[in-house]
């Protein structure tokens, strides 16, 4: 580029076209005429000095730039933008393409100071004696300044004052010319303004608007594309390709127009222009959508868009952070792993159609660090009604865009569990269960604030009489059964199981308090797959509590980056923990998964069935990966239960946590786990955990017989004896024991709730 000179122009000729110009336009044109004269000479720099035309400062806030969100590989999954800019240094632009846009808006841009006065007094001539505007006199610096101050604008009043055709305005943005002049090299301002100009089809910047109409880098322009993009930034409106055929063909005539400017400058040679006057617009129309709806894993991006919306670290309010978030050109790396959400996103696809009702959702999390890996869902996100889209985050919670959740069901019994070996209780320890429980009066259960809950009037059912019998913790778990439960409940206390939830992260979705009932361990609360596969993952991690991680890595628009680490806590013993695996490793081989069978590799979990199968669920881990699957209606699943219904194609009486669930959990964990080394869990510790307390099974007597066989549910099928905490698989998930093994018409209808709980 040629070096910045003055302009030498006759300050004489310079006033008197200052003078013709003020006297046939007004005193508008000549406002604007007479800065022209600035680096003119002395008669120009006084007549400068008599408007009091002194530099001035311009406040340029940074460009809106594009947010980009990448997977764990760094691969783009979706972007957020208020504008669609990706800001370039000028060497990444093609020089045909500055060439184009000096022709066109200002071909003495290296030449002239703040203001062309030539420029100027040869566009009012022409515009005064044509009768209208057809050549515009503006600099590329006064263009820069306009296209700040209506980027600064707020407001449409804003907007609409940083256009107004007024002295003062016109007056301020040479003033401001004159400050850019002084700040900036040429080449600078150039750059600048290519980066904040608009192009039309929502393309801000050269850089967008390279790839918007020709799908390539500005750096790789030709002659054509260049003399296109150079003719759309007079008037974008007009000639946007997208409005229609007559835009497009304003834009091919404004293309030409270019050309033939820059053949008359002798920048390009009449062979150049007969050539690229012939060829056609070629405009690719190459989309760039922005939001969660248009991203890989809409989901996922629901959840990260929320982190950063209600994060204070990102802005006093949510205004401020959104702004961060559309404008601030981040780019966020995150959690998700392609591999693991291909996995999720398969398996539901297999058993739950998008057309269906009800809805699918899955969320795996990395146990000891909180990474979430993969959120999908069996409908799509969008919002349309007529295509059955999702409007919301049916995987999160309402804080990450969520709803209110579904009823935890069964899955929420392993709390209780959790706080029996933590308090002392051992394998074999357990009581009799009868096929329905009442509790003993209001005092039964309080509580965290001590106050009686519950109704004594209640009485608590398995699905049938054969789940009745002495239970333990093993077989109790195992068979999922209500009674044993709700006594364990009241055994260790209400609150004790509330407090060991709350440590494990448990919330309920919308955001509300715990309800603290006396129906709490059979899963009344509404919850969502990301918070239960977090929790499941405490007892994988060996007690560790992590919070739910998203983002690893944000870096801002000048590549300085912060990174996000794990923030965990140890909850829980690691001894107890392991306890828990040990007990809910026997779900896929002596519980209610037995009919679904295990992944081949060390996993525990629970299944999960509400209260007239209102909601289904299963959650379970490995030492790598937790996840929790859930299937509701969300149009409300107290009245649109999983009964008498076709899901996926297929008709079910009744779903059970193992029916559907289970088994979307076990394809996409086998999956999503392929070429990942197995871990075993810890060993448990028999010295602690086995055998039982003074809650030992009674002895069968010996003159008695049991003649109806294991798997009864009658009290001589002892799972643990005293003496080491093991024994032989007794109750097999049968008809009233929860949750039913893998669809196989068997268990419980979980919770039973009483009226307002």
């Amino acid at each position: 580029m040629q070096a910045q000179r003055k302009d030498r122009s006759n300050p004489v000729l310079a006033l008197l076209r200052l003078i013709i110009a003020g006297t046939a336009a007004g005193v508008l044109a000549a406002a604007v005429a007479l800065p022209a004269v600035g680096g003119a000479g002395v008669s120009a720099k006084s007549a400068v000095e008599a408007l009091d035309l002194k530099p001035e400062e311009l406040d340029e806030p940074p460009l809106p730039e594009r947010t980009i969100l990448q997977d764990s590989n760094g691969k783009e999954i979706g972007r957020f933008y208020y504008e669609n800019r990706q800001s370039v240094s000028l060497d990444k632009v093609a020089p045909i393409m500055r060439t184009a846009l000096i022709a066109i808006e200002d071909f003495r841009f290296y030449q002239h100071g703040p203001i062309d006065v030539e420029g100027t007094a040869r566009a009012l001539v022409k515009n005064l004696t044509q009768g209208g505007v057809t050549q515009g006199g503006s600099s590329i610096t006064q263009q820069y300044v306009k296209q700040v101050l209506v980027n600064k604008a707020e407001t449409p009043e804003e907007q609409a004052a940083a256009i107004a055709p007024t002295v003062s305005r016109k007056l301020a943005e040479l003033r401001y010319a004159m400050a850019i002049e002084k700040k900036y090299t040429k080449d600078q301002i150039l750059e600048k303004y290519l980066n904040i100009a608009y192009f039309g089809a929502g393309a801000h910047g050269i850089q967008a608007a390279a790839k918007r109409f020709f799908d390539k880098p500005a750096s790789e322009l030709t002659l054509v594309e260049a003399a296109t993009l150079a003719g759309a930034v007079q008037n974008p409106a007009r000639t946007d390709p997208n409005v229609g055929p007559e835009s497009r063909q304003r834009l091919l005539d404004r293309r030409n127009t270019v050309l033939d400017r820059m053949l008359e400058l002798k920048m390009i040679t009449p062979q150049e222009a007969a050539e690229a006057r012939a060829k056609k617009l070629g405009y690719k129309d190459v989309e760039f959508p922005g939001g969660c709806e248009a991203s890989k894993y809409p989901y996922f991006c629901l959840y990260v868009q929320y982190e950063i919306l209600n994060n204070e670290e990102f802005g006093k309010n949510p205004d401020e952070r959104r702004k961060l978030l559309q404008r601030g050109g981040l780019t966020i790396k995150t959690t998700i792993d392609p591999k693991m959400q291909a996995a999720a996103d398969k398996a539901i696809k297999k058993y739950v159609s998008r057309k269906d009702k009800p809805v699918a959702s899955q969320a795996m999390v990395v146990p000891g660090t909180g990474e979430i890996k993969a959120m999908a869902a069996s409908r799509t996100f969008g919002g349309s009604k007529k295509k059955n889209e999702m409007s919301y985050n049916i995987v999160a919670d309402a804080a990450h865009g969520g709803g209110t959740g579904f009823q935890q069901g069964s899955t929420a019994k392993v709390y209780t569990l959790a706080t029996a070996l933590e308090e002392g209780m051992k394998y074999g320890d357990g009581f009799p269960s009868p096929a329905g429980y009442k509790a003993n009066g209001y005092s039964a259960f309080k509580n965290c604030k001590g106050q009686n809950v519950g109704d004594p009037s209640h009485t608590v059912r398995n699905s049938s009489e054969s789940s009745a019998g002495f239970k333990t913790l093993e077989s109790g778990t195992w068979g999922s059964v209500n009674t044993f439960f709700v006594k364990l409940q009241e055994r260790v206390g209400l609150c004790s199981v509330v407090k060991m939830a709350k440590k494990l992260g448990v919330k309920r979705a919308d955001g509300q308090k715990l309800s603290e009932v006396e129906t709490f361990t059979l899963g009344v609360n509404e919850v969502d797959p990301i918070t239960i596969a977090n929790s499941y993952a405490v007892f994988a991690s060996r007690g560790k509590y992590c919070k739910p991680l998203a983002i690893t890595e944000i870096k801002d628009r000048n590549g300085k980056a912060k990174q996000y680490k794990p923030k965990c806590s140890q909850v829980l013993e690691e001894e107890v923990a392991d306890a828990v695996n040990g007990i809910l490793s026997g779900v896929f081989t002596k519980g209610t998964m037995q009919g679904v069978g295990g992944i081949g590799r060390d996993a525990a979990g629970k299944t999960g069935t509400t209260d007239d199968y209102m909601s289904a669920w299963f959650a379970g881990y490995t030492p790598n990966l937790a996840s929790a699957v859930s299937l509701g209606d969300p149009r409300g699943a107290a009245g649109h239960r999983l009964t008498s219904i076709t899901i996926g194609g297929t008709y079910y009486p009744q779903v059970f946590g193992a029916t559907i669930s289970g088994r979307i959990w076990k394809d996409s964990m086998i999956a999503a786990l392929k070429g990942i080394e197995a871990v075993e869990f810890t060993a448990v510790d028999r010295s602690r955990f086995g055998g039982c307390t003074e809650h030992c099974a009674p002895k069968p007597k010996k003159e008695k017989k049991d003649e109806e066989g294991p798997g009864d549910g009658d009290p001589f099928d002892i799972f643990d004896p005293p003496d080491n905490g093991d024994g032989p698989p007794g109750d097999r998930g049968g008809p009233g024991n929860g949750d039913g093994p893998g669809g196989n018409g068997r268990g419980d209808a979980g919770p039973v709730i009483s009226p307002g709980d």
